[in-house]
């Protein structure tokens, strides 16, 4: 695999997860007001706001690895963090799934799977 895919796909989740950890963090109160009608009738009623940090955390973690993994990959050939990257983004996105699946929105979950994708593949080529 080229360096130029892994970087593309890096990029991919970088933006990606920082994008939307960043949302997360300048509008908490809504994305927490969503969340609780989203998933008022299921067994996470209660835990959203832990859930929603537990996401929050993995989503900026994996984006800054991700950025990292690039930095690494052009300066010294190291894939260490992107590889982390990898899996970061692969945990993150099996917990949105598993969350969009609880919650019966299965829309949601269809387009999770489509940021999985390129998360695998990087995975593998890794």
């Amino acid at each position: 695999m080229t360096d130029y895919a892994i970087i593309a796909v890096l990029l991919f989740l970088a933006i990606t997860f920082i994008q939307s950890g960043y949302d997360k963090i300048v509008d908490w109160k809504g994305n927490v007001g969503w969340l609780n009608g989203h998933f008022s009738e299921t067994f996470l009623k209660n835990m959203v706001p832990l859930a929603l940090g537990t996401i929050l955390l993995l989503e900026i973690v994996a984006g800054a690895f991700s950025i990292i993994g690039v930095i690494e990959l052009l300066v010294n050939d190291g894939t260490k963090f992107a590889f982390w990257a990898a899996c970061l983004s692969c945990v993150t996105l099996l917990f949105l799934l598993l969350g969009q699946r609880v919650a019966k929105d299965y829309d949601g979950a269809r387009t999770i799977v489509i940021y999985f994708i390129p998360a695998v593949l990087l995975f593998t080529w890794l």
